[in-house]
């Protein structure tokens, strides 16, 4: 699950994790009163104003800007607020804007140029330990970086048993190129991050730029965290959190009725009952000549009212040109899944597009039956392969 930039510092800050001070607003006279607080609490005379929106790059789109003065944070607080964001993990369609964040200047007007770090927190899957990953390039993007001076990217590996160890940060530190005091807080830093991330149950910590200030001091200017949904019920805190507005609005309805759904951009409807079978229908959707429309699982217990929804779910979608149900009958029977396929199918009415039903497993021939005598416009299949050739027929 994401969490918003703003939310993001707020639980990096309750683990020691220093921040850029901000206030969110919601409105532009509640920006100019966010400002005024900033500066009674940190002294800033100069004013970030941050779109927070689930999306990184939002300075290039013109999400982010300098402020200095309070006519000038109502001012681009106007602008920012209602607007349509576009940048380059949003896509063309871009994110409405609901709130900024006002943040206070760190980089102090007239101090000399401060330094900017790359850090982020996460899972090597191939390992199955956690890696902080650093660069002195910060402030930039990591996978430019990557691509063009590869070597000035670090990983420092961590291992379950021991935790981070202490010669691990210093390590860090010391490859950043930091001495004196602002080595001690780079230090401090690094251990106040990842124990954060190992508490909230994490599975992204990204703080691009990390910031060394011109006094030696060491904070997060930006901050990205993605929470790993399994955990979230060890921690209802951060569940609620979540803000839906930012989500594909099908997904969330998906994920209300407790359907496992993923928009792709497609053009044959899945349906299917356990997540490695979905995967199997995806590949033999595109070896037919289509692409998946979605991930969509409706579990063990596919019933008429799941199928009906998962249904509707599906037809949201206007790209969708087909649709392959593709069961397999092990807990639930197929003659059961078939009856419910059909009253789903007449409960909805009108669907437009083909169907293609394979059901496989207990009672898949007289589930098959149950489709083809319905008299309703659904193709039926019990081997993969016919249900694959079906699907090419009616894309055809």
């Amino acid at each position: 699950m994401n969490i918003h930039e703003y939310q993001s510092k707020e639980v990096l800050k309750g683990f020691g994790v220093a921040i850029q001070e901000g206030i969110v607003a919601d409105t532009p006279e509640k920006a100019v009163d966010a400002a005024k607080k900033l500066s009674e609490l940190t002294g800033t005379t100069w004013w970030v104003v941050k779109a927070q929106i689930h999306a990184g790059g939002r300075g290039k789109g013109g999400g982010v800007k300098l402020a200095k003065s309070l006519e000038e944070v109502k001012e681009l607080s106007s602008k920012i607020l209602g607007m349509n964001l576009i940048t380059p993990q949003t896509g063309p369609e871009g994110k409405l804007v609901r709130k900024v964040l006002i943040a206070q200047d760190v980089y102090y007007p007239g101090a000399s140029k401060p330094a900017e770090f790359y850090m982020s927190v996460l899972l090597n899957r191939s390992t199955g330990r956690n890696i902080i990953m650093y660069s002195t390039e910060g402030g930039m993007d990591i996978e430019a970086v990557a691509e063009k001076t590869p070597h000035l990217i670090f990983k420092e590996e961590v291992d379950p048993k021991t935790g981070l160890l202490p010669f691990q940060a210093r390590k860090i530190a010391f490859n950043l190129g930091l001495s004196g005091n602002a080595f001690k807080e780079m230090v401090k830093f690094v251990n106040a991050l990842y124990t954060a991330y190992e508490k909230t149950d994490s599975s992204l910590f990204e703080i691009n730029p990390v910031l060394k200030t011109s006094d030696d001091k060491i904070i997060a200017v930006d901050a990205k965290v993605n929470l790993d949904e399994n955990a979230l019920f060890r921690h209802p805190d951060l569940f609620a959190l979540r803000d839906i507005y930012e989500e594909d609005p099908t997904e969330v309805e998906a994920g209300e009725a407790n359907l496992n759904y993923v928009k792709l951009d497609g053009n044959v409807g899945c349906m299917v009952n356990g997540a490695g079978l979905a995967m199997a229908t995806m590949d033999i959707i595109k070896l037919s000549g289509g692409e998946p429309a979605n991930f969509l699982d409706v579990g063990g217990t596919a019933n008429a009212e799941r199928v009906e929804k998962a249904f509707r779910i599906i037809l949201k979608d206007p790209n969708v040109k087909a649709i392959l149900v593709n069961i397999f009958g092990g807990i639930v029977r197929c003659d059961r899944v078939a009856q419910g396929i059909v009253d789903a199918y007449k409960n909805i009415g009108n669907i437009q597009v083909p169907i293609i039903v394979r059901l496989q497993g207990t009672n898949a021939e007289e589930a098959k039956k149950i489709i083809e005598q319905s008299g309703l416009k659904v193709l039926s299949a019990i081997l993969l392969e016919e249900a694959a050739q079906k699907v090419k027929e009616v894309l055809a």
